[in-house]
């Protein structure tokens, strides 16, 4: 039996955090209805856009309650494990206590194992409980296509994220395991390459613009579905290489350039992150601003009056 995990555009909340750091829970659960009101398939918190590692276990665990509470069934909910592999088996132990659906396993900390360590690093944290595991591809973290063969035995396995861009092994994996587990672009900024990893099968994929322009990223997403070339070329060019190349330009802007979107859009959720990732410049925020204004007169969206009632 095929196993499955998350199809479409997955949502990835950030932690929104206070000037002192502590974490502002409300402004969380509003992003999470947020997400959900956009019609994302799937979110996941406490992941890298939520800054996973920078998070005590207190923390985590009341991330992932309030998302559990919120998203109340409406559609699945997986959380970030990884790093230390007793806390990742600790906090997997959270998530299925919490009522969670899975959770997206990340890389190891620091260092580069070999395959038969990358192997009982992914198993051992995926056979923790029975809640659905997504293997994450990244960093120091690439498999080979024997090592997915065995972690694709696992019960609890049901997808493969990858992180890495090497399209000849994607190829490779996707011919090879369709069927057998679901494949997820998870490369920072996934719009940017979703047209490339789409035709070899790559059905769903992290979406952090969904933060802040997810009816765009939707737009594009069924333009790419449908053969519909002059939308995904024009939204391609308006909306996903602007912001691009200002998500390259930093260190860490793959989350702080979110908080900034949001902040932008009038879904405040504060700029505070957590070291080493760093605040998005006062230069680089301005340059996001022009952007989203042209964008949002182009592509306007009524959601954003309701959440900026809900916060005034």
């Amino acid at each position: 039996m095929h196993k499955t995990s998350p199809k479409g555009i997955l949502g990835f909340p950030v932690t929104p955090m206070k000037e002192n750091g502590e974490i502002d829970t409300d402004a969380f659960v509003m992003n999470v209805e947020f997400l959900l009101e956009s019609g994302l398939d799937a979110i996941f918190p406490a992941c890298g856009a939520g800054e996973y590692t920078s998070l005590d276990t207190q923390e985590y665990e009341q991330l992932v309650k309030l998302c559990v509470e919120t998203v109340a069934g409406k559609v699945p909910v997986y959380t970030g494990v990884g790093g230390n592999i007793q806390e990742a088996k600790k906090r997997a132990e959270i998530s299925e206590e919490q009522g969670a659906d899975g959770y997206l396993i990340m890389p190891p900390y620091l260092i580069k194992g070999s395959q038969n360590g990358l192997y009982e690093y992914f198993a051992q944290i995926a056979k923790t409980t029975d809640l659905n595991a997504i293997v994450y591809q990244r960093n120091n973290a690439i498999l080979s296509a024997d090592t997915l063969a065995r972690l694709a035995q696992i019960e609890q396995v049901v997808g493969f994220k990858d992180g890495d861009g090497n399209m000849e092994k994607n190829s490779e994996f996707s011919h090879r395991f369709t069927g057998e587990i679901d494949f997820l672009n998870g490369i920072p900024m996934a719009e940017v390459t979703m047209a490339v990893y789409m035709p070899l099968g790559y059905e769903s994929y992290s979406s952090a613009i969904s933060n802040y322009i997810p009816h765009v990223s939707r737009k594009y997403f069924e333009a790419l579905k449908s053969g519909d070339k002059e939308t995904a070329k024009e939204i391609y060019e308006d909306v996903i290489l602007p912001l691009n190349r200002i998500r390259v330009k930093g260190e860490g802007y793959a989350v702080s350039l979110i908080k900034a979107g949001m902040e932008i859009v009038g879904l405040p959720v504060g700029q505070t992150v957590r070291a080493p990732i760093d605040a998005v410049s006062p230069e680089h925020f301005k340059e996001m601003e022009a952007v989203l204004k042209t964008v949002l007169e182009k592509y306007p969206n009524e959601i954003y009056e309701k959440y900026t009632a809900k916060i005034t």
